[in-house]
């Protein structure tokens, strides 16, 4: 073996042991990571329960329930809440919004009557306040909200937090999940929950929403 040749032949192991490792794919934000798991499940509606047990609540218990993610972009994802009545008919009046903004994440509570137009309390909810995780976003009620709860004789609406659970679409046992909590003196805890294993028949548009983005 000449000279170079047995250089060439020393340097190959010390260049395999300097090499840097390559770098690790960057982890989405958690906010990202929610949005994409929730944006996952676009165009499917699934099937759900009440979880909580509240004498305020009582009329919802053991009640049909549907959930479907209906309109998705990269700034909005609106989904329409059915709730099963007594006397069979269904009550299409809320639609959650979760939206982008500079900050974070929001959410709003769209409700309408069956004409279409919007009931007395609508488009209330909060901000984000932190990062939360890609499974769960917390949003404290906003000042906006606040003084509609006040102006509207729902002063103990004041503190609320709701909650947005998802898991994504190829997770074992996947679930949706939609909270509202406040605490005492006013203690408040209303949960369902939606099986997102298992895709149903998309329900009749929301009331007030008869096309998707309007």
């Amino acid at each position: 073996m000449n000279r170079i040749a047995a250089l060439a032949a020393l340097a190959l192991p010390l260049a395999a042991c300097t090499a840097e490792p390559e770098p690790a794919a960057a982890e989405a934000a958690p906010q990202d990571a929610f949005w994409q798991a929730l944006s996952g499940h676009c165009g499917k509606a699934y099937a759900g329960r009440m979880t909580s047990d509240e004498e305020a609540d009582a009329e919802m218990r053991g009640a049909e329930m549907a959930m479907h993610v209906r309109e998705c972009s990269d700034e909005r994802i609106a989904i329409p809440f059915h709730v099963r009545n007594a006397d069979g008919s269904w009550d299409r009046s809320r639609t959650w919004l979760i939206t982008r903004t500079a900050e974070g994440l929001r959410l709003k509570h769209d409700h309408r009557y069956e004409d279409g137009s919007e009931d007395a309390v609508t488009m209330y909810g909060g901000d984000t306040a932190g990062d939360g995780t890609a499974q769960a976003q917390d949003f404290p009620v906003d000042a906006e909200s606040v003084a509609l709860f006040e102006r509207e004789g729902l002063g103990v609406s004041t503190t609320n937090v709701w909650q947005v659970a998802v898991d994504p679409a190829d997770a074992e046992a996947p679930v949706f999940a939609y909270r509202l909590m406040r605490a005492p003196p006013n203690a408040r805890n209303f949960r369902v929950e939606f099986d997102l294993s298992r895709p149903i028949d998309p329900p009749p548009a929301p009331w007030g929403h008869g096309e998707a983005g309007t």
